[in-house]
């Protein structure tokens, strides 16, 4: 079930807002980098938290803010991985500098086994 959250928080759009909101400092230079991601992993750890009440209470929604701007302080957009497209990136093999890797099945008209 999702989190209903405070109406307060409905005009809230930029991760600058909800950073300034909830009286949590920042540095413009990580949120200008990690905007996105930051708001996407509020937004998972959000959805992860199984007490929805307690969840919906202003201390704990700055706490998973908080926890989700620090994911980003002390890493970077490409090492987290929060959007599918980044996952996706990671999952598919590279190809030596040079090359392009063509899958088997591109070639064949049977699929590749996994």
């Amino acid at each position: 079930m999702p989190i209903a959250l405070p109406p307060d928080l409905h005009e809230l759009e930029t991760a600058e807002e909800f950073l300034v909101h909830f009286k949590i400092p920042y540095d413009p230079q990580v949120v200008r980098v990690s905007r996105l991601h930051i708001l996407q992993r509020f937004h998972d750890y959000l959805a992860q938290t199984e007490d929805t009440e307690e969840a919906a209470k202003p201390e704990a929604i700055k706490s998973l803010l908080s926890r989700a701007y620090e994911d980003f302080v002390r890493s970077d957009p490409l090492t987290e991985r929060v959007f599918k497209v980044l996952k996706d990136a990671q999952a598919k093999p590279e190809a030596p500098p040079g090359r392009v890797f063509v899958p088997l099945s591109a070639v064949t008209r049977q699929p590749a086994k996994r």
